[in-house]
């Protein structure tokens, strides 16, 4: 469990370079046309700034999938999502990008709403992989993906933010899947032949597309906030919802994980509207 978590932070850390470099890559390509979006996601692999993103974050990826095969998915995210507070540091002072004391204080705001969230979670799974009912994984998993694409519908063209958020949801359902199937991986090829493949798939491609566009018409840093928030909220839910890890029994605890949610989406208001960056 403590390399899943270690891998969990550097999956963390992963995310945020590939986040930015893609956003560079990013505003400098033509926009993704809602009607032809293969073509439009085809033109950003002419921006090697995009590519170098794409290539970190499939590494990323990859340790993601790695860390949630050994540790349960709760604490995965909640080790990536307290590691939010690494995006401005590295958008300031490494891209140079210019981030305002508004979204310092909503980023900020987000990742102590998030250890607050971890802070609850101990004891949360006693084992790497809990089990699950088939018939509440798929409900879960439907309604993030409807939830996703709703929001990606709502905000095509109209707002970066809430585009930010449906990528997130997608993506949260195609990590969701990706902890149903961790069992399976490295053992055999049957999950290849899973219906849950062909979740992940399409719903990392269509993730992939949307965030892709969001970056396109807003800030770097709230655009990635709400991305990873979005994601991170939407597994550390599946955690008692599908997998079937204890809430926490101290009232306490039970407090601090609702205030953690507050928190976030206190963070959610604070952030500024979509720009299009020079």
């Amino acid at each position: 469990m403590a390399i899943g978590l270690l891998l969990a932070l550097a999956t963390a850390l992963a995310s945020v370079v590939g986040f930015l470099y893609k956003h560079r890559g990013a505003v400098h390509s033509p926009k993704i046309d809602g009607r032809a979006p293969i073509r439009g996601s085809l033109a950003l692999f002419r921006s090697r700034w995009y590519l170098l993103g794409l290539a970190i974050a499939t590494v990323g990826w990859g340790l993601h999938v790695a860390a949630l095969a050994l540790a349960p998915i709760s604490l995965v995210q909640s080790v990536i999502a307290g590691s939010l507070v690494l995006l401005t540091v590295v958008a300031d002072r490494a891209f140079g990008l210019q981030v305002t004391r508004r979204e310092w204080i909503g980023v900020a705001l987000t990742a102590l709403g998030l250890a607050f969230l971890a802070a609850t979670l101990e004891g949360a799974a006693s084992e790497s992989h809990s089990d699950y009912a088939p018939g509440v994984l798929t409900f879960y998993v439907t309604l993030l993906s409807a939830a996703g694409l709703i929001a990606m519908f709502a905000g095509w063209g109209r707002n970066a933010l809430v585009l930010a958020v449906s990528a997130g949801l997608l993506w949260g359902a195609s990590d969701v899947s990706i902890k149903a199937l961790s069992g399976e991986l490295g053992t055999s090829v049957a999950f290849l032949l899973d219906p849950l493949t062909v979740v992940i798939l399409i719903a990392s491609l269509i993730g992939l597309t949307v965030s892709a566009r969001s970056l396109q018409d807003g800030r770097a840093v709230p655009v990635i906030a709400a991305t990873c928030a979005a994601a991170n909220l939407s597994t550390i839910a599946s955690g008692p919802i599908v997998f079937e890890e204890p809430l926490p029994s101290d009232p306490l605890a039970l407090a601090l994980r609702l205030l953690a949610f507050a928190l976030v989406i206190v963070a959610a208001s604070l952030t500024p509207p979509p720009l299009r960056n020079a």
